[in-house]
């Protein structure tokens, strides 16, 4: 099996955003350290970052943002870090479950049965992720350790599914 992880030169880059959803960190009482990291792997994968946000948890502001990501700015990919688990205030994937037109659940199912093999507790997140138009939205974890973890693994399975959603590549692609 032969499927080449270098970074292929694309033409026009892939769009992304990231989205930190967090009290204590917009209210300016933690550093948001998960949001920054996101945008440093996107644009060293070669993606260009157009935005980061860090906003409180809760369901109305996400869902706002990212419908402006999604339908004004146009990004390809959002990715959100935090809100996923089981506290009152964790209403990331209500969110972006609410926001997006198809669900794309293998996604989710993969970064859960991925981080399991890390920590049991894997299994408590809530995380969804889905398409809203053009734009993918993943809900990722809260830690910096797990969101390095997740987003290494999914960088090579994303950029195929972005082509596909952009309509650059057919479906099965298998090298």
């Amino acid at each position: 099996m032969s499927h080449h992880h270098e970074k292929k030169e694309r033409t026009v880059p892939f769009t992304a955003a990231w989205i930190t959803l967090s009290d204590k960190g917009a209210a300016g009482e933690r550093e948001d350290k998960s949001g920054p990291l996101i945008g440093e792997m996107l644009t060293e994968a070669g993606y260009d970052v157009v935005e980061g946000i860090l906003i409180p948890d809760g369901v109305e502001e996400l869902s706002k943002q990212l419908i402006r990501l999604a339908d004004d700015v146009k990004v390809n990919l959002v990715l959100t870090t935090g809100g996923t688990g089981f506290s009152p205030r964790d209403l990331t994937p209500e969110a972006t479950i609410a926001v997006c037109d198809r669900m794309t659940p293998g996604i989710a199912e993969a970064i859960r049965a991925y981080s399991m093999t890390k920590t049991p507790t894997a299994m408590l997140s809530r995380a969804a992720a889905g398409m809203r138009k053009q734009t993918l939205i993943i809900n990722l974890p809260g830690s910096p350790k797990a969101v390095r973890e997740c987003l290494e693994f999914l960088m090579y399975p994303l950029e195929h599914g972005l082509e596909i959603m952009l309509g650059q590549t057919g479906e099965c692609a298998r090298s």
